[in-house]
């Protein structure tokens, strides 16, 4: 069995070895950036360590993991743009390295790029991990939308946000663990249940991704403290504040999260204040537990022993000490 560190080697390689084929080097240039400043690799993994529950080969599942992770890249430098965000990982983002045209033309190569990677599947599951990752992909751009949409309107409920976070980010990851289950022979019912246990460990992942911005080491996760407020941005956090404030407290958010003037680092103070007032951080911490553990009760049905899906246990465990 392969272990979490030997799958990001494997992808890592894969990276370092990608061929583009492209005369235009200026193209090229941005794309092999954000490829290679780092990232735990997690999606590309996770579809190794499926297709490795069912096969101790998983060298056909190498490049169609690469294609998972190429197309994550493609809509970190697109959410970059949209977002005006200046850092990822702790370096410039593409579009303040070079600029933004430079930034949507080396984004969009990056899409195809990615899937062609998925046309070097096994021929005999080529067209099904396509349709896979070509539904997922339509998902995120609808994730995307809503997650615009939702930074205009003045209230959005609890279930309207984690609607959107699973089609913006859950379901790639469910995608990622599912084509990795079928290159490595896993029948129908096991890939379902796969897919969703890498649906619950994406809303996970993403309900501690908006705590880790206000509450994460900005040295540790490579982002500046409070982005998603600067940004007006709707996250789990402010979505249950609205929700559980007070009057005065809900008055205090709206006005806060509709001012132009207020200082980056007073607004950010002054929510995060609100935040703690009203146990947010606690709240959402067991919400991302809960998801967790139901994502465990998905993978303990899947007809595997338990000593091959321990790896698999073990980078979901990863998850639960993200904050600390």
């Amino acid at each position: 069995m392969y272990n979490q560190g030997e799958c990001k080697k494997l992808v890592d390689k894969a990276i370092k070895n990608l061929s583009y084929n492209l005369e235009a080097s200026n193209l090229v240039d941005p794309v092999r950036y954000i490829l290679s400043i780092g990232g735990k690799r997690f999606r590309p993994v996770l579809t190794l360590m499926s297709c490795n529950l069912f096969s101790d080969r998983i060298d056909d599942a190498v490049i169609p993991a690469l294609g998972v992770e190429i197309f994550h890249n493609f809509t970190l430098v697109h959410d970059d743009i949209m977002d005006q965000a200046p850092v990822r990982r702790n370096l410039p983002t593409v579009h303040s390295r070079w600029d933004l045209n430079q930034a949507v033309l080396s984004g969009d190569v990056m899409a195809f790029i990615a899937n062609d990677c998925f046309l070097q599947a096994p021929v005999v599951h080529m067209p099904k991990v396509f349709r896979i990752f070509n539904k997922a992909a339509i998902e995120v751009c609808i994730g995307q939308q809503l997650d615009i949409d939702f930074e205009k309107a003045v209230i959005v409920s609890q279930d309207q946000y984690l609607r959107m976070i699973e089609l913006k980010t859950a379901v790639l990851i469910a995608a990622s663990v599912k084509i990795g289950a079928i290159i490595g022979g896993a029948g129908d019912k096991d890939s379902e249940l796969l897919y969703e246990f890498g649906r619950n460990l994406g809303m996970a992942f993403q309900i501690q991704d908006d705590l880790l911005d206000i509450y994460g080491d900005s040295k540790i996760f490579g982002k500046m403290p409070g982005g998603d407020i600067i940004a007006n941005k709707k996250t789990f956090l402010l979505v249950k504040a609205m929700e559980d404030a007070s009057h005065d407290q809900l008055r205090q958010l709206q006005q806060l999260f509709s001012a132009k003037d207020t200082e980056p680092d007073k607004k950010i103070k002054m929510v995060t204040e609100i935040y703690d007032h009203l146990n947010i951080r606690m709240i959402t911490e067991k919400l991302a537990s809960d998801y967790i553990v139901t994502a465990f009760s998905f993978l303990d049905k899947v007809s595997v022993t338990d000593e091959r899906k321990d790896e698999m246990v073990q980078i979901a465990k990863s998850l639960i000490g993200r904050i600390s």
